[in-house]
């Protein structure tokens, strides 16, 4: 089994080669030595969006400072009895909180976290059944402050919490995090927030998972956040530093990561122990939406079923997770099995939940050093404003009184998949509110899916992947084909707009079709019904 970088090179199979090339490029160009040093000419001659987006390189020692004001502030909510904490937020600002709330849980007196990132009608009604809004403290999360879900998201729930306990006292049940100078930060100011939170504004959301954003919800469930940034401070002080590349740890993970995009072992699989599975999707955000672009990149493969070692391909390159302590045995025998086989597997291991600091800044660095090796730009994301441009002219179009469900025409998954090849991956992309019964039929379409057409599979719920694996659909490699799933919903008013989540939904849907399509990009829609998971069961029955 390979373990980090010291690893027999056989582990890394046909792969090895690329890998110690990737290494000796990194050596001649002193590539990680400049990007400590801000050199926006590893990545582009141009330095937009470059120099003023290295914040990461430096958060932790901001954010360490910040831990006792942190605490105090986190006491003070417990003191105030609220039950629980409400964030309100899309990709960046929400999948880091998430994966820490899925590691660590709450700790005892604290109050639970539930992150909200859809704008499926039953998904918001979900999260409103389930809380005091007397009780609750909702955090407006957006880099922004500008953010499409996350202002609809607060219109819907100021006014829930406004009518329980009044206008006047609305604001002491609100938060905010964003850069300075935002909409929010205005909106904040008027509304009399309880606490705005100003992020150093050098950072991309991808990568602002050790700032204010990542911290301040695990400070508010009891995580000890100056541990957990001793752990990613620990990582960072160690690249550049006086040991060998071969020995920092980032820059060793992304030469691997780019050796896989360069010898097209492009589908990176994430294997992780039970508690650490859902770090696959801040992964997957950060991998896809940094690298997907100008033809190519990564597609991170998360959550995938298990096949046997020789079903799959050549274009796989496996990254295992391994969380000491935790239930370990079937994903320690799949990573055995895949080696064994010849196919390249990384093990990572950590030591404890509070590693995950020092992982959260490997993958920062390692997603910067794989760009610079394969000639992408890091930091941007041209492709993600095509949907939502294509998604506002849906929006208008519907206010205007001119419908919109026109143009996305349903289809049927097998003449989509009759068109894969070798090297193709399918993109089932459902638009309705995440649930254990559809992922469990998802699960179930994936194995089928992956055993008869022999194509990797991806699985990703709307819209909250259109902020994350969204770049890599219209921009990363001509693989994909992609398999839009919609589903009936009631709708849900949005306080102060003339429609509602479920007209935005089914907006968003409508405008990543466009630009799928726009794309040249191969894409089919399929309607599930009003049950989901029945829908993708009958999926199942057409195969």
């Amino acid at each position: 089994m390979i373990e980090e970088t010291r690893q027999p090179a056989a582990m890394l199979g046909d792969l090895a080669a690329s890998v110690y090339e990737a290494l000796a490029q990194l050596e001649r160009e002193d590539i990680v030595a400049r990007i400590w040093a801000a050199d926006h000419t590893v990545w582009r001659e141009d330095p937009a969006e470059i120099t003023d987006r290295l914040g990461w390189l430096h958060v932790t020692r901001e954010m360490t400072e910040e831990v006792t004001k942190l605490t105090a502030f986190a006491n003070e909510v417990r003191k105030s009895l609220f039950d629980q904490v409400v964030l309100l937020g899309m990709g960046g600002s929400s999948l880091g909180p998430d994966v820490i709330r899925q590691v660590f849980g709450s700790a005892r007196s604290y109050p639970a976290l539930i992150v909200l990132d859809s704008t499926s009608p039953s998904r918001v009604k979900s999260v409103a059944r389930a809380i005091n809004p007397a009780r609750t403290l909702f955090i407006v999360s957006s880099k922004s402050g500008n953010t499409l879900e996350s202002n609809s998201f607060f219109k819907y729930f100021w006014k829930l919490v406004a009518d329980e306990i009044g206008e006047n006292e609305a604001g002491e049940h609100f938060i905010a995090i964003t850069d300075p100078g935002t909409p929010l930060e205005a909106l904040a100011e008027a509304q009399g927030f309880r606490r705005t939170f100003l992020n150093r504004p050098d950072m991309g959301g991808r990568y602002s998972v050790l700032s204010f954003f990542g911290m301040v919800p695990a400070t508010l469930i009891g995580v000890d956040v100056a541990r957990l940034l001793a752990r990613a401070e620990e990582t960072a002080s160690k690249s550049p530093g006086p040991v060998s590349l071969a020995d920092d740890s980032g820059a060793w993970l992304g030469a691997y990561l780019g050796a896989a995009i360069k010898a097209g072992r492009d589908k990176l699989t994430m294997i992780t122990s039970p508690q650490m599975s859902g770090f696959g999707l801040w992964v997957e955000q950060l991998l896809a939406e940094s690298t997907g672009k100008e033809g190519k990149g990564i597609i991170p493969i998360i959550g995938e079923p298990p096949l046997e070692a020789h079903a799959y391909g050549q274009d796989r390159a496996f990254v295992f997770l391994r969380l000491e302590g935790d239930d370990n045995a079937e994903a320690d025998a799949t990573a055995e099995r895949l080696a064994s086989a010849g196919h390249p597997v990384v093990r990572l291991d950590v030591s404890d939940a509070y590693d995950i600091g020092g992982e959260f800044f490997r993958w920062e660095l390692a997603a910067a050093v794989a760009c610079a090796l394969v000639g992408i730009h890091p930091f941007d994301q041209p492709d993600v404003q095509s949907t939502k441009e294509a998604t506002s002219h849906v929006l208008e179009s519907f206010v205007n009184g001119e419908g919109f469900l026109e143009g996305a025409p349903a289809g049927n998954l097998p003449s989509l998949l009759a068109g894969a090849s070798s090297g193709n991956y399918l993109a089932v992309m459902i638009y309705a509110e995440p649930s254990e019964g559809v992922t469990a039929a998802i699960r179930l379409l994936r194995t089928l899916i992956s055993e008869r057409y022999k194509v990797v599979t991806t699985v990703a719920y709307g819209p909250r992947f259109l902020h994350s694996s969204g770049q890599l659909h219209k921009g990363g490699p001509r693989s994909g084909l992609y398999l839009q799933c919609t589903v009936d919903d009631d709708d849900l008013p949005i306080p102060g707009e003339a429609y509602g989540f479920g007209t935005l939904i089914s907006a968003q849907a409508l405008g990543d079709y466009q630009a799928l399509s726009a794309s040249n990009q191969r894409v089919m829609r399929v309607h599930l019904g009003e049950d989901a998971e029945l829908g993708i069961l009958r999926l199942l029955g057409a195969l």
